[in-house]
């Protein structure tokens, strides 16, 4: 028997940003819209806090993808 899964597990993306730092395409697919972006910062007093910027992103072949930058790390992952 294995233990518990994990769901919605990030994923390494490539994403290129414009020069104030949104997403401009994900994956090699061009955005078209950002629907909402957020900050998470949690787990602040552990010796590992989480700080990321999440984007919400509307992709020009119509996809729905959700995008974060990792602020402490660096790189750029994919929710879902």
């Amino acid at each position: 028997m294995s233990g518990p899964r994990r769901l919605s597990v990030p994923r390494r993306a490539h994403v290129l940003t414009g020069a104030d730092g949104q997403p401009r395409s994900v994956d090699g697919s061009s955005v078209a819209d950002i629907r909402e972006t957020w900050l998470l910062e949690d787990r602040w007093w552990s010796e590992e806090p989480l700080r990321r910027r999440y984007w919400e992103v509307v992709t020009t072949a119509g996809s729905d993808q959700v995008v974060f930058h990792d602020l402490i790390a660096g790189g750029w992952w994919r929710q879902r």
